[in-house]
């Protein structure tokens, strides 16, 4: 089936819009939120009202750059969940109300799953089944693939997601927002087994992040109490520590799936697989375990319409609409295609 998708995402704090026409990605329209660096993190109600005043103009662009015009769209997509409820509103609010203008179908969307099928958007593209990390902000999975519309979590975090505990302790050092990649930037300079942390142990394939927080900060109260100055002189080595630890975290738990499951095929998505470390770090665990890596462009690793715009066009072939009275959940699991 041929079909022209465009896609929305505002789960979080990138207004974002893009076009695929026949399973390809025409653009991927983005628009950044600033407005929430001076607060150290993202505010929702603010996240919520620049979407309001972003979206039109994402939009308008995406079509104009795609050349096609809105009676040429075969269907609406949008990222149902999970995200923050006010922001998400926003997106699907809209894609309602623009396909219910123009009598067009609407497709909801998984952020998760989305972020999952980024691979499929350029070549190289993974085999099935394949086991993908997906590592972001607010969120830490194993998810084995079986296809593009059959996913199963394998493990999860319990408590904070690896890239929440990067940019706490990046705040907590006085790295400016968003911390995690001001912290990778250090550690490529520092000494990563400087100062041994605390490796959380979970059963199974659980992940655990919240400790490392702790046990940062208890670190750095101890030691400053000796040298008022310790960050400051110490800064790369303990970013470097952090980091090393967060990741052998990560990596464990990976390691330990795929061996479980027999399968050598291994992607990692969210905005924490941009972290330089992490990749170097599946460098060269895929030769060590003869994995086959796969790793969007950067582009594709944080939040944007074109994973949703892929997601998409999966369910727009397997015909796997939704109807108008569809709403947002702020948690949404993996697998509920509602």
């Amino acid at each position: 089936m041929s079909s022209n998708i465009l896609a929305i995402e505002s789960s979080c704090d990138e207004t974002s819009a893009s076009v695929i026409s026949d399973g390809k990605i025409l653009n991927n329209i983005v628009a950044t939120q600033s407005v929430h660096e001076k607060y150290g993190g993202v505010v929702p109600e603010l996240a919520s009202r620049a979407h309001q005043q972003h979206l039109i103009p994402v939009v308008a662009e995406a079509l104009k750059s795609a050349g096609i015009a809105k009676t040429e769209l075969d269907a609406i997509a949008f990222t149902r969940g999970p995200g923050l409820m006010g922001a998400l509103l926003v997106g699907v609010s809209f894609a309602k109300s623009f396909a219910y203008a123009l009598d067009k179908p609407i497709i909801e969307v998984n952020h998760m799953e989305a972020h999952v099928l980024a691979h499929f958007i350029d070549a190289p593209k993974p085999s099935f089944p394949f086991i993908c990390l997906t590592v972001s902000g607010g969120h830490s999975q194993l998810v084995l693939v079986k296809t593009a519309l059959t996913m199963e979590v394998l493990g999860e975090t319990k408590d904070d997601a690896v890239g929440e505990a990067f940019d706490k302790i990046a705040k907590i050092l006085g790295l400016p927002y968003p911390g995690g990649p001001h912290l990778d930037k250090l550690a490529a300079k520092g000494d990563p087994l400087a100062y041994p942390f605390p490796v959380s142990e979970m059963k199974g394939l659980s992940f655990s992040f919240s400790g490392i927080k702790t046990a940062v900060l208890y670190f750095l109260k101890e030691n400053i109490k000796k040298d008022p100055d310790f960050i400051a002189n110490n800064l790369e080595d303990i970013c470097a520590s952090v980091q090393y630890t967060l990741i052998k975290m990560l990596m464990q738990k990976l390691v330990k799936a795929t061996k479980k499951q027999g399968i050598k095929e291994v992607a990692i998505a969210g905005g924490v697989s941009a972290n330089s470390g992490l990749r170097y770090t599946i460098a060269e665990a895929a030769k060590k375990y003869r994995w086959n890596v796969y790793l969007p462009k950067l582009e594709y690793c944080t939040d944007n319409a074109a994973m949703v715009a892929m997601a998409a066009h999966y369910k727009y072939q397997a015909g796997m609409f939704t109807d108008l009275n569809v709403s947002p959940l702020a948690k949404l699991k993996i697998g509920n295609h509602g």
